[in-house]
């Protein structure tokens, strides 16, 4: 009876920590993301069935979800049982079997930080500013506007705009002349073009140059922009599923110490960092060979 009890009582622990593994985390390992996010909740394409416009809810607030094309919902252990079409037990087990998956965190609302970014508007880049801002760096306009938009924003009470990339979560990279900024909540960015093969770079302009050099490379490719190394972490899962992967991190003790990282643990992983060595980056070699072309031209 007492053995019965115990297990019982473990059962009930292991599924109440199950709960409380990311909705959201999950269904990014299992190759899901977002269609589009607040900060409240997050929409995906249902991975319990077909369609064709999100209609499958994620509550970032409780962690919960709810399909509303089948009027189901519930836990994570719920999701994993429809999609795994298996038991508790089972589901709790899959779920404890992934330690990468971070475990959600339920806060409380509070108001508005007179210091948070707070997004007002997104549309076509047509700024003159910023259109003068990406020649700079030797970015056509036709290829940013591919991938970014143009974001404004307010911060502090002052209203300010940038080219934005939208990451994983929602939340916005944001680069102009003047500053380096970013919206809640941060992420990677993630690059769908239904390819096998993957190309990942640190921040917006890696990527963007990437475009600018190698078009059909980043054309027949997925990418990721990490926009901090912080998420190389969290894209390990998603690394592991592509057939070939070439990375071009920076050419700095950290970059280099990433690369190897992703080197160690994945034998589909490719260093291209040698390709714009001894540049710090992909933008540094592609305005520095801009400026030679120059200089040849004034001869």
């Amino acid at each position: 009876m007492k053995s019965e009890m115990r297990r019982e009582n473990s059962i009930s622990k292991s599924c109440e920590s199950a709960r409380n593994i990311c909705i959201v985390k999950t269904l990014a390992k299992l190759g899901h993301f977002p269609s589009r996010t607040s900060e409240k909740e997050a929409w995906f394409l249902s991975p319990l069935r077909s369609e064709t416009q999100a209609s499958f809810n994620v509550s970032l607030r409780k962690n919960l979800w709810y399909d509303f094309g089948i009027g189901k919902g519930g836990s994570i252990i719920d999701l994993i049982m429809a999609m795994k079409t298996c038991s508790i037990k089972e589901a709790v087990q899959f779920l404890q079997a992934d330690t990468i998956i971070p475990y959600f965190i339920a806060t409380t609302p509070q108001l508005p930080s007179k210091n948070k970014i707070k997004i007002t508007a997104v549309g076509t880049l047509k700024h003159y500013a910023l259109q003068g801002y990406l020649r700079s760096r030797r970015i056509p306009v036709e290829v940013a506007r591919r991938y970014c938009k143009e974001v404004w924003y307010t911060l502090k009470g002052q209203g300010y705009f940038a080219v934005g990339l939208e990451n994983n979560l929602g939340g916005w990279e944001l680069r102009n002349k003047y500053y380096k900024n970013s919206s809640s909540p941060k992420s990677y960015s993630f690059i769908d073009h239904s390819s096998n093969r993957l190309v990942v770079t640190e921040g917006i302009f890696d990527f963007l140059t990437l475009a600018v050099l190698n078009e059909s490379l980043v054309n027949a490719s997925d990418g990721i922009v990490l926009n901090s190394l912080v998420f190389l972490k969290d894209i390990k899962n998603i690394v592991s599923k592509y057939h070939e992967v070439f990375l071009f991190l920076d050419n700095d003790p950290a970059g280099e110490k990433a690369t190897k990282s992703l080197l160690r643990f994945f034998a589909n992983v490719t260093d291209c960092s040698v390709s714009y060595h001894p540049h710090k980056d992909l933008n540094e070699k592609l305005i520095s060979n801009s400026k030679n072309k120059k200089v040849e031209g004034e001869k």
